[in-house]
């Protein structure tokens, strides 16, 4: 009696060795041999990997702005606003490497506010931050605009 003994793919058995292989037989046109499989689901893990990051820096830049704007303590101020260029910076370089990840923002802002707002309203009991945004929801001003600094 014989037993078969599980053929383990190079994906499983290498994942930066399949990622060559995939990348060298996509070059050579070699379509009928690639892990089809694999390969798709890897490429829509890129697509929430992009939209993940995308919520997670909106979430920051959110709650430091609500910060910034509705609590008055120069100690935490200059933490903020660099928090602030930081989540800005890389929500540039991320709309530049996938420019329609901006459209996604109107779709996804309420539920993104909400999550910052929670988690400064955790941090700051004793603030009473606004239940809805007051400020700009346009990419541009939120990537540029010194909120606080506005009446």
């Amino acid at each position: 009696m014989t037993q078969s003994i599980p053929q383990v793919s190079l994906y499983e058995q290498d994942f930066a060795l399949w990622i060559d292989d995939t990348i060298t037989k996509l070059k050579a046109g070699k379509f009928e041999q690639l892990d089809i499989g694999n390969l798709v689901e890897e490429i829509e893990g890129l697509g929430r990997s992009d939209k993940r990051e995308l919520r997670n820096r909106l979430n920051v830049l959110l709650a430091h702005i609500l910060k910034r704007s509705y609590i008055d303590s120069v100690r935490d101020n200059g933490g903020w606003i660099l928090t602030i260029r930081e989540q800005r910076r890389r929500l540039a370089k991320l709309f530049s490497d996938s420019p329609s990840l901006k459209n996604r923002i109107p779709e996804i802002f309420d539920e993104v506010y909400q999550d910052a707002l929670e988690d400064v309203r955790s941090e700051y009991l004793k603030i009473d931050f606004p239940d809805e945004w007051q400020f700009s929801r346009d990419v541009d001003a939120l990537l540029n605009d010194t909120f606080w600094e506005e009446d």
